[in-house]
């Protein structure tokens, strides 16, 4: 038998699996060989059934109070452990959209997103490691089973951290989640707000020297400069003097602008 003919023959037998025994063979050598059946995909226990039937035509805000009205409750079942931010139990994404996902499709409603207004921060964490702070506001369209839409005024706002490239998407979902359970009114759980009583103190107000070591910061972003100087120009305080970088005194606006040019000029 030549190399050749042997190499197609450990092809062929490489292929076959398992061995079965030939009918007659009496279990010799004469075998012949079937291939393993594909296995099947396990059942996924946390999603439910999804309903076959075609959606009633309906106006949509009918529709919508049918699916406030299949959204009884979402329990806080998600446990966050911080550390020094202390344990609590909250109602993650997953859990809002895998209970409300099947609920629309049965009702045919469509939740989409229009606009996402975004904004960026970056800053250094207790640890030193650079984070992005991202906050949107997203306007949604909400669209029932007969093409006919709620107001497209729908807004709702998230926020997220995040020290690689995922905090836009997470800030969308968190915007998600809080026009999915505000929207439909789904009960908290939570004890009422006046059975507990909070005494609030004056809130600290950030020093102009606190904004210039965040201008001054390299990692601190063209955008974030611009909220800077949007936020003194709100509080009428673009014009209190600092120390800046050469131990001169310029105001903390004129130091923003100043830094933002440069930073446009080197590309940064």
């Amino acid at each position: 038998m030549s190399l050749r003919e042997k190499a197609a023959k450990m092809a062929r037998q490489e292929d076959d699996w398992p061995p079965v025994a030939t009918p007659g063979s009496g279990g010799s050598s004469a075998e012949r060989r079937e291939p393993p059946a594909p296995a099947s995909a396990p059942d996924d226990d946390d999603l439910p059934e999804m309903p076959t039937k075609d959606a009633d035509i309906v106006p949509v805000h009918v529709a919508w109070q049918r699916v406030m009205t299949s959204i009884r409750k979402i329990g806080k079942r998600d446990e966050f452990k911080g550390g020094t931010a202390g344990t609590f139990n909250f109602r993650g994404v997953d859990r809002t959209v895998n209970n409300f996902a099947p609920v629309l499709r049965e009702h045919g409603v469509l939740v989409l997103p229009v606009k996402v207004d975004a904004s960026y921060r970056d800053f250094k964490n207790n640890n030193n490691k650079i984070q992005r702070e991202c906050t949107v506001t997203v306007t949604w369209m909400v669209i029932g089973p007969g093409g006919d839409t709620l107001p497209s005024t729908l807004q709702s706002a998230g926020e997220a951290l995040d020290t690689s490239d995922k905090g836009t998407a997470k800030a969308q979902s968190v915007a998600l989640r809080v026009l999915l359970l505000t929207a439909a009114m789904v009960p908290t759980g939570d004890p009422d707000p006046d059975s507990q009583y909070i005494e609030r103190g004056e809130a600290q107000v950030r020093t102009a020297a606190n904004y210039r070591d965040e201008a001054l910061e390299e990692t601190t972003s063209k955008t974030r400069l611009r909220q800077m100087h949007w936020e003194l120009k709100s509080a009428r305080r673009l014009g209190e003097l600092v120390e800046n970088e050469v131990g001169d005194e310029e105001a903390i606006g004129d130091l923003i602008v100043r830094v933002g040019k440069s930073r446009e000029a080197g590309g940064a």
